[in-house]
């Protein structure tokens, strides 16, 4: 299914960036260019015929692994993927830390003391986490852990510390929807007869909740963990933005400004096929977690 859905996005993004005002010779042209120099450069890039011609184009070499070179800096895009592609990794692998640490302790909190002010007061934390704006958090953590206390760096990549701020204002938009799906998880695995019988058996209760519990309310936690790491990585582009985070998000937002149309549908059609790879990742580890899923999986194959 992977290539049906690079043709659509590449197909979705190419008409709309040919539907956006103006084009990349506005910016490649010199301020005193006459209009035979305009002509001859729209001729060069292909401007000066059908969008369905040069997406055609454009497909004719991204069958033979080529995802086009750069208007402006005249880069093949993969290169300039590959070299942001590390930064946008490092910030969603860190959002997803954050998100962790406090959505799933928060999660089995509220499942264990279910209906108590605890859980209330655990809802109503992690959902702040999803109130609060991404741009609007970034600025206020900027201003106090940067500008007032000088702890981090307030923008661009420069070592772990660099990555903490940015981290923690994407993971704290994450919590809310992890935390709901943990509580409601450990919900459904708690009511189990398997846990009372352990219980009966007289194992510990943090065992049972740790080792019994959570264990097998992993399927569904794992779900929101690969699709959070998956918006990440596609969908950090505020978040880049305000930090100054050298990221594929901000590389594609600053093709789209320069009208770069090769740059803006490499990357992209890049980060369709990593992210289906991520997602192809979570599925296969459902049969890590779950002996039963692994014995379906085994099942087909035979």
């Amino acid at each position: 299914m992977l290539i049906p859905v690079i043709i659509g996005v590449s197909f979705l993004i190419y008409f709309i960036m040919d539907l956006a005002p103006g084009d990349v010779i506005s910016q490649l042209a010199p301020d005193n260019a006459t209009t035979e120099q305009i002509e001859m450069l729209r001729h060069q890039y292909g401007y000066d015929r059908s969008v369905f011609y040069r997406y055609m184009m454009y497909m004719a070499g991204l069958v033979k692994g080529d995802l086009g070179t750069s208007y402006l800096t005249g880069k093949p895009v993969w290169e300039m993927f590959i070299q942001r592609l590390p930064a946008t990794l490092a910030l969603s692998l860190g959002a997803i830390i954050v998100s962790m640490i406090i959505s799933i302790p928060l999660g089995v909190f509220s499942a264990i003391h279910n209906g108590s002010l605890g859980d209330n007061a655990a809802m109503v934390v992690a959902l702040l986490g999803l109130s609060m704006p991404n741009f609007w958090l970034g600025l206020l953590l900027i201003i106090a852990f940067s500008l007032q206390l000088g702890l981090f760096p307030s923008g661009g990549m420069d070592g772990i510390r660099s990555v903490i701020l940015p981290a923690i204002t994407i993971g704290t938009g994450y919590t809310a929807i992890m935390t709901r799906t943990t509580r409601s998880s450990m919900l459904d695995v708690i009511r189990q007869d398997y846990l009372r019988t352990a219980r009966a058996k007289g194992v510990p209760e943090k065992v049972v909740i740790r080792k019994h519990a959570l264990k097998n309310a992993l399927i569904p936690i794992i779900t929101v963990i690969g699709t959070q790491m998956a918006a990440c990585i596609g969908g950090s582009v505020l978040t880049e933005t305000v930090f100054a985070w050298p990221g594929v998000g901000r590389l594609i937002i600053d093709s789209v400004n320069q009208r770069d149309v090769p740059a803006v549908t490499g990357s992209i059609i890049m980060t369709t096929i990593l992210i289906s790879i991520l997602l192809l990742v979570i599925d296969l580890l459902y049969a890590f977690v779950d002996p039963r899923i692994k014995a379906q999986y085994a099942k087909r194959g035979k």
